[in-house]
């Protein structure tokens, strides 16, 4: 059986993501453009930076640096849930996995992310564990 991985990749309902050494986006599939709102031509060539809430930049872009370096990730088999922007400035919620990339001499050249908008299910918990807490308020 012959599976057309890039085919798959511009179908799939999650954003595909990848970022090279540098954090410059190099990949950007029609899911991100869907769940950030901004087109593949204004994501390619740009860092992270736009979907990265700014209170957040500094450490995001201090770990993706050190996994550059080091070529490890602590969230390569972990699911990440951490905010993030749309293009209208519409804070989302995103919940992905990422994997190292790396060249011919084990050097990591790139990083790809999978990433999943978990707006939704981060906002119906929140409201959940609110009316859980005043629940059990009402009960003491």
């Amino acid at each position: 059986m012959n599976i057309d991985f890039a085919k798959l990749v511009e179908s799939i309902g999650d954003a595909v993501v990848i970022s090279d050494a540098q954090g410059i986006i190099i990949y950007w599939n029609p899911a991100a453009e869907r769940i950030f709102g901004f087109s593949k031509t204004e994501a390619l060539g740009s860092t992270m930076d736009f979907i990265v809430p700014e209170r957040l930049r500094h450490r995001h872009n201090e770990g993706y640096e050190h996994s550059m370096q080091t070529g490890t990730t602590r969230y390569g088999d972990k699911l990440l849930t951490v905010p993030a922007l749309h293009k209208s400035g519409k804070p989302l919620s995103i919940a992905f996995t990422v994997s190292m990339i790396f060249d011919e001499n084990h050097k990591a050249v790139a990083v790809a992310a999978v990433i999943r908008d978990d707006t939704e299910r981060f906002t119906e918990q929140r409201v959940l564990k609110k009316r859980i807490a005043e629940l059990e308020a009402q009960l003491q």
